[in-house]
């Protein structure tokens, strides 16, 4: 418990202060998890007999920020400067009324009534892992349904039976799938059959709740741990059927492994190309990148099968599920332009790239390129390593070539050689839907042969005009 001792100076002092109020206060859930796991962070949550109101009387002279969102569910959250002052990390409090809550079997919002126990508050907690609590300043450990023997055997269970639990909160079911992959935990047999028999359930649950609980499973250590759940139990198909779907369709080179198990190879290798941490955008792109295959499957008079055209298919598809789960429109709109453009490297075969085609492939990523970069690399899973190599040194080829002309040409910020005033004083005209079109004759000038001296854009853009008009 030396994850416990650390941040005992502000649980203990926070503690204190509730016991002299006439209350208790323990460490509960996840965080008790966590510190147990040896990854305790410093977001910290508590549970108390105190009413919400009572919460905030104690917490309000002691805390550094404060904030009541979560009140109407009985929960207080606030900020905590570390023990060492100025410069320390901040802790992030929950401070939650004991309670139980229950979703009606219509309802979207659970009804929330507030217990008198600390066992009583645990039962309704969503696993034994989770259900485990420090009674604090005392430090006594609380663990009346074998969380900690679950969490040695690295075992997700439900306090009571599944159903139960996954009926008060359907959303369990898909954290189920969550700690699988976050935590690398193996679900019960009968967990998994709940989840099988209860997954319409997951319908009543906000989108946005269903969303978060989707992202964080997505950007965990082993996100196929978890979306193999998904798809095992039916889930998937309440809120990302195409995932699902995948399973139906063999890729065009025929492997053993279908389209489903293609794009979670391509996941895990976009994966291991990231920096810096999770990637929402390229782990969803690698997950949904061939989501169009299932639509355009055509079988051809020489046995084989083709998906032409499955990535412009594919790109509304990912913009439609996306938009639907409610995501941020940039994030929708960056996951849908990767999936359209994963196939642009392919498109020019084992041939030499020329400068043209290079800005073009420059122009079209946009801010994307580095993303696009590690899609396309990861897109590669044939185990033929002969073609492996050499799809990877193509690529090689071609970021050398991107690296070189971006020096010369500042590919990034490619406009014509000629603005729209210019265009204008050249041609003798006012504003108007011509200089639009002007601007673009000489942006796809620069596109094909690089920047032009000054008068040669100049003759070229008076050479359009005259056969324009002519």
């Amino acid at each position: 418990m030396s994850e416990l001792l650390r941040v005992s100076p502000v649980a203990d002092d926070l503690a204190r202060r509730f016991q002299e109020a006439g209350h208790r206060l323990a460490l509960v859930g996840g965080s008790v998890r966590d510190a147990l796991l040896g990854r305790l962070g410093n977001d910290l949550d508590f549970t108390t007999d105190a009413r919400p109101e009572e919460v905030l009387k104690i917490v309000r002279p002691w805390a550094d920020a404060l904030w009541e969102v979560g009140i109407a569910f009985g929960t207080v959250g606030c900020r905590k400067r570390g023990p060492g002052g100025e410069g320390d990390q901040d802790y992030q409090i929950e401070i939650t009324t004991y309670r139980s809550e229950a979703y009606d079997r219509t309802s979207r919002k659970p009804e929330v009534s507030y217990g008198t126990s600390i066992e009583e508050d645990l039962v309704r907690r969503d696993f034994t892992v989770n259900a485990m609590a420090v009674a604090l300043p005392e430090k006594e450990f609380v663990d009346p349904h074998g969380g900690l023997q679950d969490l040695a055997e690295r075992m997700l269970r439900t306090p009571g039976t599944p159903e139960e639990s996954f009926s008060d909160d359907p959303l369990r079911m898909l954290r189920a799938a969550r700690f699988s992959a976050q935590l690398d935990f193996e679900p019960a047999s009968d967990v998994v059959a709940a989840m099988r028999d209860m997954a319409e359930r997951i319908d009543i649950v906000s989108t946005e709740r269903v969303r978060d609980e989707f992202s964080k499973l997505i950007t965990s250590d082993n996100p196929r741990k978890g979306l193999e759940l998904l798809v095992g139990s039916g889930l998937a198909d309440r809120f990302l059927p195409e995932l699902p779907a995948l399973r139906l369709e063999r890729d065009e080179h025929h492997r053993h492994k279908d389209v489903y198990e293609h794009s979670l190879i391509v996941l895990e290798q976009a994966i291991d190309l990231e920096e810096g941490g999770p990637d929402l955008v390229l782990r969803l792109a690698a997950l949904l990148h061939d989501i169009g295959k299932p639509r355009t499957r055509r079988f051809e008079k020489d046995g084989r099968v083709s998906f032409h055209h499955h990535e412009v298919v594919g790109a509304k598809m990912t913009k439609a599920r996306l938009a639907k789960l409610k995501y941020a429109n940039d994030i929708v709109k960056d996951v849908s332009r990767l999936v359209e453009l994963h196939l642009r490297f392919h498109g020019y075969g084992t041939g030499e790239w020329t400068d043209s085609a290079v800005r073009r492939y420059v122009r079209d990523a946009g801010p994307l390129l580095g993303r696009l970069h590690k899609l396309t690399r990861s897109d590669c899973t044939t185990r033929n390593k002969r073609k492996a190599n050499a799809l990877s040194r193509a690529y090689d080829g071609l970021e050398d070539r991107i690296a070189r002309l971006q020096e010369q040409e500042e590919l990034e910020a490619i406009r014509p050689d000629l603005d729209g005033n210019e265009i204008m004083r050249i041609l003798g005209v006012g504003p108007g839907p011509v200089i639009g079109q002007a601007y673009t004759f000489l942006l796809e000038l620069r596109l094909e042969n690089g920047p032009m001296e000054h008068d040669v854009a100049v003759g070229a853009l008076r050479e359009w005009w005259a056969e324009r008009n002519s």
